[in-house]
């Protein structure tokens, strides 16, 4: 990694990251900040917001806007100092586990928001997992300080322990729930204090020269000045100093404390994303790496959206840039179909406000609407056959039967359940014997949302019942055997939306029978989107 070229300095100014939370650990929030102080937007919407007054800027369907949660990863670019932040927004429902897993193979780092008063829950620590896996570098805000929250040494220990990743503290929350006045600053040796009669903008910070200056006490009651005198202390000699190196290889974590919705320790967090982020990284592909800074322009497809607009039927496929740069009007080779695609309308996100993109750079991310070509795990290059390896594809926990409400109109439901197949955002099977549609997804939740869509954007109403089947496998092997194997087993046999033939089971069992009387079928739970 020593020895590459430096980046050209467009490219080196981009930090692509996404935030991973438990559910309501304030992640919206954070993202709505974060554009406040991007500039791109003039005030921040609140989740629940009172009527229609300010709707939060990253969510658009219908359904987060109903629920208050982030249901599908949107990405937004804006600028910040002399960076360009291209944050993707996952979701925190444990339910929408695999789109988030596909996010961030798109991201080169993370930043993992925690409850003050709850510190490290459940959903954290999988999606924490999963940044482990990439080894992806790990920036930490400690949220809702001003609630009562806990004790700042415990929050420090359960991320080491839970997570087993060092922690350093950027900086040290002063007081905590009522009496949080802000943070002192470590890395830059500054008081930074809340403004409490205005939570969009952002308070005062104070220039002191070490602990010990008697400035300090013009705005810190004694009491608190004592304890942070003392905890900054014990800090500095327990806790690692801040290594920059181990923060890019994901082995030490920075955290900052602050209150997003007081946009409090935002502004600082952001600096350090820029400042300890990691710029643009190499893409791992086939047959050979992606480098940032090479000259020419790929970039592959980790999600695809449909209905984005609802008054036109359209996909964005959301591309992230690999390496080059991208300039609208390009023709670009779709490696799987090996056909020319010309590029001719790709969209920027600016939260829900798209806007055209005229050019792009490696580590953006873009839009590009289109009518089912691209799909999940697609590589976009100019000419050169690279395929992008890693995007998984996982095998659904819950199985139901879907059938349309009239049953006149089974022809819409195989349109509207195929388009969400490409979108990702279900497993649709189609049985070799009988009639109706098999949906497997993740997470329960999810059937409700595929309900409420095909409603909203087909008029479409629609069942789903319990299924007799509990899981699905993928079937692998030399094709003569497989086919022969699905003849005799019509009843569990299923195709995907791709045509790759699934093979239903009921119960552990079955697996097991066909791992120990055919050895010939490999049954797969996971399959790489890719040709």
């Amino acid at each position: 990694m020593d020895n590459r070229p430096a980046l050209p300095p467009e490219i080196a100014r981009r930090r692509t990251f996404a935030i991973i939370s438990h559910p309501d650990a304030g992640k919206t929030t954070l993202t709505e900040k974060f554009l406040l102080f991007g500039g791109a937007i003039q005030m921040a919407g609140q989740v629940r917001a009172k009527g229609e007054a300010r709707r939060t800027r990253s969510d658009f369907m219908q359904m987060e806007k109903d629920r208050g949660i982030s249901v599908s990863a949107s990405a937004m670019s804006f600028d910040f100092k002399n960076f360009r932040f291209n944050l993707v927004d996952t979701p925190g429902h444990s339910d929408f586990s695999e789109d988030t897993y596909r996010t961030l193979t798109a991201v080169d780092a993370a930043v993992m928001v925690i409850d003050g008063a709850k510190g490290v829950e459940s959903q954290t620590r999988k999606l924490f997992e999963v940044c482990r896996l990439r080894d992806l570098p790990i920036l930490t805000f400690c949220n809702k300080m001003d609630r009562e929250s806990r004790d700042t040494f415990e929050i420090i220990d359960e991320i080491q322990e839970n997570l087993a990743i060092d922690v350093t503290p950027a900086s040290w929350p002063i007081g905590v729930g009522r009496d949080f006045l802000g943070c002192y600053d470590l890395l830059r040796d500054r008081l930074e204090l809340i403004d409490r009669a205005d939570r969009n903008r952002v308070a005062e910070s104070i220039a002191i020269d070490g602990l010990d200056d008697p400035k300090i006490a013009d705005h810190v009651p004694p009491h608190l000045l004592e304890k942070l005198r003392e905890e900054v202390e014990m800090a500095r000699e327990l806790l690692p100093a801040l290594d920059p190196q181990a923060v890019l290889e994901g082995h030490m974590t920075p955290i900052w404390f602050g209150s997003a919705i007081n946009s409090f320790g935002v502004r600082e967090l952001m600096e350090g994303i820029g400042t300890y982020g990691p710029e643009p990284q190499v893409q791992k592909a086939q047959p050979r790496e992606i480098a940032p800074e090479e000259g020419k322009v790929a970039g592959f497809v980790f999600k695809v959206q449909a209905n984005m607009d609802p008054k036109h039927r359209d996909r964005v496929a959301f591309v992230r840039m690999a390496s080059g740069h991208f300039e609208r009007g390009m023709k670009l080779t779709h490696v799987r179909t090996k056909k020319t695609m010309a590029i001719s309308n790709p969209v920027l996100f600016l939260a829900s406000d798209r806007e055209l993109a005229d050019e792009a750079w490696a580590g953006d991310i873009i839009g590009i609407p289109n009518h089912g070509q691209l799909r999940i795990g697609d590589t976009l290059t100019e000419g050169e056959m690279l395929r992008v390896a890693g995007i998984p594809s996982f095998a659904p926990e819950l199985l139901q039967t879907c059938r349309a409400g009239d049953p006149m109109k089974a022809k819409h439901l195989d349109k509207a359940l195929s388009q969400f197949a490409e979108e990702g955002a279900a497993k649709v099977f189609k049985p070799t014997f009988g009639s109706g549609f098999i949906v497997g997804v993740v997470g329960a939740l999810q059937f409700e949302v595929l309900a409420s869509r095909i409603e909203m954007e087909y008029g479409l109403p629609v069942r789903f019942e319990p299924s007799q089947f509990t899981s699905a496998r993928w079937m692998a092997g030399d094709k003569a055997a497989v086919d022969a194997f699905a003849a005799k087993n019509k009843q569990h046999v299923a195709t995907d939306n791709d045509g790759d033939l699934v093979y239903l089971t009921r119960m552990q069992w079955d697996i097991d029978r066909v791992e120990r009387d055919h050895p010939e079928i490999r049954l797969t739970a996971t399959k790489e989107m890719m040709v």
